[in-house]
């Protein structure tokens, strides 16, 4: 008799875990209602949780991150205006054009060295109302950035982006590995944010969801764009259980996450010198070029490793909580023997 095959190392993104058996246990046991008459506890209690551990007055359970992003758009673009992002962050890169059709106002891409949206583009633009341009209504923020290698940053940057007293929206899809590799509460790192998102379903490991949270006034209205894009659930308790463990027990594992990110961040740059400084890799992404990727994501899947890329030879790897050592082990293997 042989042995069955070893799972494929997934390494493709932080959102395809599989639920824990503590979140299926939740899952079948809550209570639930109608989250669209606000009648559903699990749910409640869940937004009740995050907009505690986010410091604000409410938050309200989306489907995705994406539709957190966007109903905060909707908020605080207002028609006829800019709305400030930068160039790479997932509102403009990774939501499929999204804000040309959800929005009234236009979204307007600066430059985001290290993460964080250009404050001289900013202060330019805002200047620049004066000389014939629209008027800048919001701004947008990303911690962690994703495309600058999951580059988390802190509170004083947000600071400095609220200071000329704009709407600031920040999504925290992976606002709690920032906490956790700062050493810094998510409160604390989004303060400065008029709306702040963060995700569930990618490092925190439950199967759906995200939260926007803000003002109890903001929130109100939020629910309102939230039914105008079809994101009102109904007895979502059921995915909503799974949150609150992934809230209760997956927040600090996220340093192991971490760690393996560097372990991965080292192979690379033994394997391609000069690809990637593996001192930049501070959370679960490890992002760098290679002349082939295609050959190289084939040779990783030959390997039992799956890989992807965001961009045109630019090959992505996110640690999780259904990456263990082993699996990380596998992963070091191939790397060092890839093409």
């Amino acid at each position: 008799m042989t042995d069955a095959p070893l799972a494929p190392v997934d390494l493709r993104s932080d959102t395809v875990t599989r639920p824990t058996e503590a979140m299926r246990r939740a899952m079948a046991e809550a209570e639930v209602g109608d989250d669209g008459y606000g009648e559903d506890p699990t749910v409640n209690a869940l937004e009740a949780r995050v907009a505690a551990r986010l410091g604000r007055a409410a938050a309200m359970y989306v489907p995705s991150g994406t539709m957190a992003n966007q109903v905060a758009l909707r908020l605080l673009g207002r028609p006829g205006t800019l709305v400030v992002a930068g160039r790479r962050q997932h509102v403009i890169a990774h939501e499929a054009g999204a804000a040309g059709v959800n929005a009234s106002a236009q979204l307007h891409a600066v430059d985001d060295p290290g993460g964080i949206p250009s404050h001289e583009e900013l202060s330019w633009l805002i200047e620049a109302r004066d000389h014939h341009w629209p008027e800048v209504s919001a701004v947008f923020a990303e911690n962690t950035h994703l495309m600058a290698g999951g580059a988390p940053w802190g509170a004083a940057d947000l600071e400095r982006l609220a200071a000329p007293g704009l709407p600031v929206h920040l999504d925290g899809a992976r606002l709690f590995h920032a906490e956790v590799a700062l050493g810094v509460p998510a409160a604390e790192l989004s303060a400065a944010a008029t709306t702040v998102s963060c995700c569930l379903s990618k490092g925190l490991g439950a199967p759906v969801g995200s939260l926007l949270a803000g003002s109890a006034e903001l929130i109100d209205r939020a629910r309102s764009e939230r039914k105008r894009l079809g994101g009102s659930m109904r007895q979502a308790g059921i995915v909503a259980a799974a949150g609150l463990v992934a809230l209760d027990q997956h927040v600090e594992r996220l340093a192991d996450d971490h760690r393996r990110a560097a372990q991965l961040a080292g192979a690379v740059a033994e394997r391609w010198p000069g690809a990637i400084d593996p001192t930049d890799v501070r959370t679960n992404i490890v992002l760098f070029g290679h002349p082939d990727a295609a050959a190289l994501l084939a040779h990783l899947h030959a390997s039992g490793v799956r890989a992807g890329t965001v961009g045109p030879g630019l090959v992505r790897f996110v640690t999780h909580l259904d990456v263990d050592d082993d699996g990380l082990a596998r992963a070091l293997d191939a790397i060092r023997t890839a093409p």
